[in-house]
């Protein structure tokens, strides 16, 4: 069994057949001579300067990821990946001394299989011997404001697979390395802690906060990245390097920089090397006047330098000969070449006690008007798409697990989810998920991902054709959220398979485009399904454009089992006019058994929300508005709203319109009020008979731009909640986090930009609350947010901008295609919950979830086969509501890797914030389990024989000791659990449990 206890993720690898086996265990290699035991010897009483040379390798950003690759566009960047790594093992070679780092194992893994046998003998050699060190060592280095954990663990987890299996121990990296993102995550420093990291460096962070953490020597700290996990589990020492990861002013050697080499002939003109020593040791003093030991760390490199590495080599050679020649002239200043690693071995060493930071790093600001939340939100359809892709991937991984091997080789062909699987792992990117590339390389991921799902699509037939004994042809959807779907317009009569990868049951609103008036539905066991028809609406009709010709939509509910399919049949009845027509006075009110929606009958919007079950009621009021961007031309900072950057004109947002043109439709199945507010602005408010949350499904686009303002459109909710200034997002889709207007935690901010300061990353959701309310807002894709006035709750849904804001792209983030040639359009679906704030938790964390992993559906044409399989549920029982089904993908041959989640927070929910046991021989229908061994989150290490480097806060925060127990028994009653004190208030994990799981299919 496995048990988690509060916010705990396990990951187990299930065995099925034959013996476990781990590359860990394969390769066990001689480890003397890599990691820190590779490191250069330091000199105690002197000043001790780690130069780190290392490249910053973006998976597409200014040009894709082949053409960096390749080299190829140089007339857009100069930049090769291929010629940095051919050149850097060569001068590697040619000095045993000599350091270097790489990041992105996506590229790595391009380049290596490119390579003889020979070459790659040669590059394990220089790995096993530490002179090539890999850092981080996910598939990319992902952005930490807008990706969700679970597409994060698994692009790190794919990167580091590929480490162990390539290099086993001498590849694992000790540092994670976030140079590059635009401010840092509470959960990204959890989840790396959870890996087995012993620390973690970044670059950027807010202008003010680096100003007072130089004078209080605190830009080394540990990171305290949980508030339920047990410390010092979700502990991490986190280092902020000193020149973001550039070198210092005046000594960048690459081809690509300007400054001048070591000129070392005295005999020659223009002999510098005094000079370039002289100011050496001015820039190492002056750094280590801002840092707490004798050690210092400077990032010899940058953006894709080290591609002709001679240049790089050579000078450094110089610089370290000639600044410690003068250590006989009484300096005390010792240059080496070094790791990240090695850095932090020291740090270790000095066993000093560091500040504590238990926020995080957002919002990220590098001058007084420039911060960077408007890429919380840039190219929001990129965002949604990669969000269903995430969605699609699990349920392939899944299927792949539970129809056995005929799903990668079946009745459809080849399929595999590997495709996939690094498309979305290169999604993760921080210039790709996060809305900050140049138009065609914002193409070139979203044609990297339909890719990836054409692959799955194969693997998905072909497992569900093994499951139900079908070889009936799939067809699958893509556009439904438009009313497309050639199949349902045209046939009169086609079956539906609804997919479910939760762990536990759903019921899932289904609206299928159709022409036809009167339908007949039944489900799996032949019983009819209430079924409605309503119009397609009118923002529909122009938003699907010429890819769809349906007048219709066919709704009704759906139950899909645990990790599990249910079928349905759909027969056209009558042909004609639907029969439910609108009412297109202002409504009132809809209601379901659970909610009530109120709306102002002069004006259509919105003016309250009840809960009938807890009779709770708050005001509730909810409009559009748009802020004007800044053209760069208000001010003498000349900055102007763009990809990164956040910059209205004014603090004042300018409304659509004050109301609302509606209509209503009310039927045994939903009520929805739609509702227009300007040619680009609509609104569908729903409700479901069975739902504890009321869905707005807004649509915007195009954004008008005819007066020359760029404009960056919000939907605002003001409600009669006491917030006092605070409002609550969440960390990468996991723990929230309290927000309040115009603070930071750990240092007394300047507001300098009263509404781009205070947006804040919405991953999943954001809430409202005081002591007797909680209204939470479920996202569908990750947006930026913000609290302005008190009980206001405001999320920023489009950005059109006609100025680029200079900090790299170089080009404006105003979208369009072919189908959109006079702007995008993005449709989207917030869902609101009220509840009492000691119970909100139960309803909005699985509803998360189920906006995340939502079901997937397939259709074939004709009836249901009576001889298929309907139903199918790959679990013997639904899992315990606290518990998420995190991951179930296949391993290798005979196992399967497994991560369950205790999915709630220790404070957030009295029910279901306790620990929870999952017997594991008595979860899966179709896999045997025949051992289980548990991992480290990532799975690149056996979790027993993680170890990490134990750190001191100077001050404890957390006075309750916590005793965690988790014991795994012997195979034949596999089973771990996990206890805790009653009394304990603040704890939750997130780890992963490996087991090893018979993939049999029965």
């Amino acid at each position: 069994m496995a048990a988690s206890c509060y916010f705990f993720v396990a990951a187990l690898l299930l065995l099925c057949s034959g013996v476990l086996s781990f590359p860990v265990g394969q390769e066990k290699r001689d480890a003397t001579t890599c990691g820190y035991q590779s490191c250069h010897a330091t000199k105690p009483s002197m000043l001790n300067v780690h130069l780190v040379p290392h490249t910053h390798d973006d998976v597409g950003w200014l040009k894709t990821v082949d053409q960096y690759f390749y080299g190829d566009r140089n007339d857009i960047q100069h930049a090769g990946v291929q010629y940095i790594l051919d050149s850097v093992v060569d001068q590697l070679l040619k000095n045993p001394d000599r350091r270097f780092i790489y990041v992105e194992t996506g590229f790595f893994y391009r380049w290596w299989k490119q390579q003889s046998s020979s070459t790659q003998q040669t590059v394990k050699q220089l790995v096993n011997q530490g002179r090539l060190e890999f850092v981080n060592g996910g598939w990319c280095m992902s952005d930490e404001a807008t990706t969700h954990y679970s597409a994060v663990i698994d692009q790190m987890t794919i990167g580091l697979r590929f480490l162990n299996e390539t290099f086993g121990i001498c590849g694992w990296p000790r540092v994670a390395w976030h140079i590059d993102p635009f401010g840092h995550a509470r959960e990204h420093a959890s989840l790396f802690a959870q890996m087995g990291y012993d620390g973690f460096f970044f670059g950027r962070l807010d202008y003010q906060d680096r100003t007072r953490r130089m004078k209080a020597k605190e830009q080394e700290l540990l990171w305290r990245a949980s508030d339920s996990l047990t410390p010092p589990m979700a502990d991490l020492f986190t280092g902020i390097l000193p020149n973001g990861y550039n070198p210092p002013e005046g000594f960048c050697w690459d081809q690509l920089c300007a400054d001048a080499p070591i000129r070392d002939d005295p005999d020659l003109e223009d002999y510098n090397v005094d000079d370039v020593v002289q100011r050496f040791l001015r820039a190492a003093k002056s750094q280590a006047l801002v840092y707490k030991t004798n050690h210092i760390i400077m990032t010899m490199g940058s953006d894709f330098q080290y591609e002709n590495a001679n240049l790089w080599y050579k000078n450094l050679d110089k610089l370290i000969r000639y600044v410690n020649d003068q250590q006989g002239n009484g300096s005390n200043v010792n240059v080496l070449y070094s790791t990240p690693s090695c850095y932090l071995q020291e740090l270790h060493k000095a066993n000093l006690t560091w500040p504590l930071k238990t926020d995080d790093f957002f919002p990220y600001a590098d001058n007084a008007h420039n911060f960077w939340t408007g890429y919380f939100t840039s190219r929001p359809a990129l965002k949604r798409y990669e969000r269903i892709s995430n969605s699609n991937l699990q349920s392939c991984n899944q299927l792949e697990v539970l129809g056995g091997p005929v799903s990668r080789k079946g009745l459809f062909g080849q399929g595999d989810s590997e495709t996939l699987r690094k498309a979305m792992a290169v999604a993760q990117h921080h210039d790709a998920v996060s809305g900050t590339e140049k138009q065609h390389v914002a193409n070139d991921y979203a044609k990297m991902l339909a890719k990836g799902w054409q692959h799955c699509q194969v693997l998905v037939s072909n497992s569900l054709a093994s499951l139900t004994g079908s070889s009936a042809e799939r067809i699958y959807c893509d556009n439904l959220n438009v009313s497309v779907c050639p199949l349902t317009e045209s046939s009169s009569k086609f079956s539906l398979s609804v997919y479910n990868p939760l762990g536990r049951s759903v019921t899932w609103p289904v609206r299928l485009p159709v022409n036809g008036t009167v339908y007949a539905v039944t489900d799996a066991q032949g019983k009819p399904v209430d079924c409605q028809v309503l119009p397609v609406s009118r923002a529909t009709q122009e938003v699907r454009r010429s890819r769809g010709f349906a007048r219709n939509e066919l709704v009704f509910q759906v139950q899909a089992p645990p990790l599990g399919y249910s079928s349905y049949s759909v027969s056209l009845l009558q042909d004609g006019r639907p029969s439910s027509s609108p009412q297109h006075q202002a409504p009132t009110s809809i209601q379901n058994k659970f909610l009530q929606v109120t709306f102002d009958p002069d004006t259509g919007l919105l003016s309250g929300l009840s809960n009938l079950e807890t009779k709770q009621a708050i005001k509730l009021s909810q409009n559009f508005y748009w802020y004007n961007a800044s053209d760069g031309n208000n001010d003498e900072s000349r900055q102007t709203s763009g990809a990164y950057i956040f910059r209205p004109n004014s603090s004042t947002p300018v409304m659509v319109s004050s109301k609302a043109r509606v209509e209503i439709f009310q039927n045994s199945v939903v009520q929805e009020v739609r509702q227009w507010f300007s040619p680009w602005v609509s609104q569908v408010v729903r409700l479901y008979p069975d739902s504890k949350a009321v869905e707005l499904e807004w649509t915007v686009g195009p954004v008008p731009v005819s007066d020359d303002q760029g404009k960056e459109v919000i939907t605002r909710l003001d409600t009669s909640i006491k917030t006092a200034e605070f409002f609550y997002t969440d960390s990468n889709g996991r723990e929230v986090l309290q927000r309040k207007k115009d603070f930071r935690p750990t240092w007394q901010l300047k507001q300098t930009e009263p509404i781009a300061g205070n947006y804040y990353p919405i991953n999943s959701r954001a809430f409202l609350k005081d002591d007797k309310d909680q209204l939470t807002v479920v996202t569908d894709r990750s947006q930026g947010g913000a609290s302005i006035y008190n009980g206001s709750l405001e999320i920023m849904l489009h950005r059109r901008l006609l100025h680029d804001d200079y900090r790299g792209v170089g080009e404006a983030l105003d979208e369009s295609s072919e189908l959109f040639p006079d702007g995008l359009v993005v449709r989207g679906r917030h869902l609101l919950s009220l509840e009492p704030p000691a119970t909100a938790a139960d309803t909005h964390r699985p509803l998360a979830q189920e906006v995340v992993s939502q079901p997937l559906l397939s259709f074939t044409e004709g009836d249901l086969n009576p001889n298929a399989r309907l139903e199918f549920s790959g679990l013997q029982a639904s899992l315990p509501p606290a518990v998420h089904l995190l991951t179930l993908s296949q391993w290798d041959e005979e196992s399967v890797l497994l991560r369950l989640e205790h999915q709630f927070q220790s404070w957030e929910s009295k029910a279901s914030s306790q620990p929870v046991t999952v017997n594991l021989q008595k979860l899966f229908s179709t896999l045997n389990v025949l051992g289980v061994s548990e991992l480290n989150l990532s799975a690149n290490q056996w979790k027993d024989e993680m170890k990490r480097f134990d750190w001191s806060p100077e001050k404890e925060t957390l006075t309750s000791e916590v005793n965690l127990m988790c014991r795994l028994s012997s195979q034949s009653d596999v089973f771990a659990s996990c206890s805790s004190p009653a009394h304990l208030v603040q704890r939750a994990e997130v780890d992963s449990l490996t087991c090893l799981q018979s993939a049999s299919t029965q």
